[in-house]
């Protein structure tokens, strides 16, 4: 999934209409990826070498046969030449592995859920930071974020907003726009949140007669 130029267009209109009610501010992020997950290809790896060690202790035979294949079949393998074949096969195992995982969509396919949420989060918490943290006078600042591949999403609020607002009035919000993406839809789906996410917004936190716009309204993609 990727998104258009209506897509960023949609977004925009949608955190400003949202805004005219509210002395809120909503900051919406889009990226490709919230991470790379080469350790979880690495981890794929060493599970697979370890399982081929398994067999091997489980059916030693096998390692004899494969020693017959290269070795004298007359002369009985030793020791030595029984661990080095095995040492082959597991080094041959690893870089198997790590080379089919190098394909991106096979190492997210491989990713336990609950790490990519992790590291959605993690991501996340990192542009809220840096994007919304503190960045308004009144602390009302909210952070969408939603990460491509992982089809996660994550909205993190200011200390202000926070503090009046239980986590989980943004259910609607977040339940919107998990539901367009899982159709293809993100464009639609962050500007059905927003909307959302302005209509508590402007419960809580009215707009003010000398509220001004203090973070951007475009849709930020990474």
């Amino acid at each position: 999934m990727r998104l258009t130029s209506q897509d960023h267009d949609q977004v925009t209109a949608a955190v400003t209409a949202a805004e005219a009610s509210t002395d809120g501010e909503i900051v919406t992020v889009v990226a490709s990826q919230s991470d790379a997950y080469h350790d979880v290809a690495l981890h794929w790896a060493v599970l697979a070498m370890l399982l081929v060690l398994a067999l091997l202790a489980a059916w030693p035979g096998f390692s004899l046969a494969l020693h017959a294949l290269v070795g004298d079949s007359w002369t009985p393998a030793t020791p030595g030449e029984l661990f080095t074949t095995a040492l082959i096969l597991l080094a041959a195992t690893f870089v198997l592995v790590r080379l089919l995982l190098a394909w991106r969509p096979l190492r997210l396919f491989l990713t336990p859920p609950t790490t990519k949420q992790r590291r959605v989060r993690r991501r996340a918490l990192a542009y809220f930071r840096t994007a919304a943290e503190k960045r308004t006078h009144a602390a009302t600042g909210v952070l969408l974020y939603l990460s491509l591949d992982e089809r996660r999403a994550e909205l993190i609020a200011d200390e202000a907003i926070h503090s009046k607002v239980p986590e989980a009035l943004w259910g609607e919000a977040m339940a919107d726009l998990v539901e367009e993406v899982k159709a293809g839809r993100p464009g639609a789906g962050m500007a059905k949140a927003v909307e959302r996410i302005g209509t508590v917004l402007a419960e809580h936190f009215p707009r003010s007669a000398s509220d001004r716009n203090e973070l951007p309204d475009r849709l930020i993609e990474l």
